[in-house]
């Protein structure tokens, strides 16, 4: 959701595009929302509330995938009468529309479907193909790519030929870091896959010193889901075997979901309540200020695709711990910006984090690559890499 809100932001920059997202609402009814001129973001009921917001059930996904496809119908049922050329419908999905410069490529209809993820979006990127002929983009995003997630082992043992199939149809899937692409790839090796990195918002996420408190050493793990493939029971544990020796060490954990309580409990075993703070959930337009006060971000995930908690931290300019998972390795310079541990392993965690401790101008030197590496990166070129294939997929129709 985040990724997306920043991909139509910048594509309500783009005179000639017309965009309309189908996605699910947080209530019981229908809602419209709109970005500039140009994007319409269309939010469908499917059950989901403030509550079980992060929580996607078996049932939510095949709600979602049946109202998404029936109204992606009626929107080119619409559309397809109108003056406008439209180029992209989706669900999870983008649908473009194409003004001018003497191309009229569509003659009123939607040009294409770019779906984020693969089940259930792509499923219904992959129905609208067949009825309408329209080509197809799938953005790999994480939980859609068999062997991501423990939680949906089943799931992926029912799914793997149908993901195919949907990756085979498409004009394009794209994942968004390497580490995702080669697990996608263990599902199907000969299939071409393309890469296009989550991006950062350097302005609003940047670094602030001075907003740190004296006297404290504060770990963020960053605004996520709280669930057991974060791993942060092993960043408790790591902060537990610390604690006696260095009692400045804090820990606050931004982000809700179903291991919280867990977690929770786990602390008080380890007599660390009063050192790990679970902040909950907390909007996005107001995390800045919690990686501001950190003196460094852990990502202990068993399993990214590429962390929107760790680009946000590299742009605040924070050194990164993190597991090799996702985008770690093109984030993270071993010893430079942060360092690589290895996967349930606390100890390892404990380590790295008594380097920084201890040595407050490595803090420094690090936090001043992440920000380097930061600036590198921005979500306008994604948005640009985005339209480019666009481009390319409505030229070679």
């Amino acid at each position: 959701a985040n990724a997306t809100a920043y991909i139509l932001r910048e594509f309500s920059r783009i005179p000639d595009l017309e965009v309309d997202l189908v996605t699910s609402a947080t209530g019981e009814k229908y809602e419209l929302e709109k970005i500039g001129e140009n994007i319409k973001i269309h939010k469908l009921p499917i059950g989901k509330n403030e509550k079980n917001l992060h929580f996607q059930s078996q049932k939510d996904l095949l709600v979602y995938a049946w109202k998404a496809y029936f109204y992606s119908k009626k929107l080119i049922k619409e559309n397809s009468s109108s003056h406008q050329c439209k180029r992209n419908n989706g669900s999870g999905e983008f649908t473009q529309e194409h003004f001018g410069n003497s191309r009229h490529w569509c003659g009123g209809k939607y040009d294409l479907t770019h779906s984020f993820f693969t089940v259930p979006c792509g499923f219904v990127s992959l129905l609208l193909k067949r009825k309408y002929k329209l080509p197809y983009i799938v953005s790999l995003r994480g939980s859609d790519v068999p062997g991501y997630s423990e939680r949906f082992s089943f799931l992926y043992n029912l799914l793997t030929p149908l993901i195919r199939h949907i990756w085979k149809k498409s004009v394009a899937v794209v994942s968004n870091s390497k580490g995702l692409k080669e697990l996608a790839l263990k599902t199907n090796a000969e299939q071409p896959m393309d890469i296009i990195y989550n991006g950062i918002d350097v302005e609003h996420f940047s670094p602030k010193t001075e907003a740190r408190p004296e006297g404290k050493f504060i770990i963020t793990s960053g605004a996520s889901r709280v669930t057991g493939r974060k791993g942060l029971r092993y960043l408790i544990e790591a902060v537990s075997s610390l604690a006696k020796r260095y009692p400045q060490i804090y820990l606050k954990i931004m982000g809700d979901g179903d291991d919280k309580k867990n977690l929770e409990i786990l602390a008080e075993e380890l007599k660390i309540e009063k050192r790990v703070e679970f902040l909950g959930r907390i909007p996005r337009e107001n995390t800045a200020p919690y990686y501001q006060e950190a003196n460094v971000f852990v990502l202990s995930s068993l399993n990214e695709g590429m962390s929107n908690a760790m680009l946000e931290a590299l742009a605040s300019g924070l050194p990164l711990i993190a597991t090799d998972t996702g985008g770690s390795q093109e984030l993270i310079k071993d010893g430079e910006n942060g360092f690589i541990v290895k996967m349930k392993d606390s100890t390892d965690i404990a380590e790295k984090l008594e380097k920084l401790i201890v040595n407050p101008e490595l803090v420094r030197s690090m936090g001043e690559k992440s920000r380097e590496r930061a600036l590198e990166m921005s979500w306008s070129s994604v948005a640009k890499s985005y339209y480019e294939l666009y481009e390319s997929t409505v030229n070679n129709k």
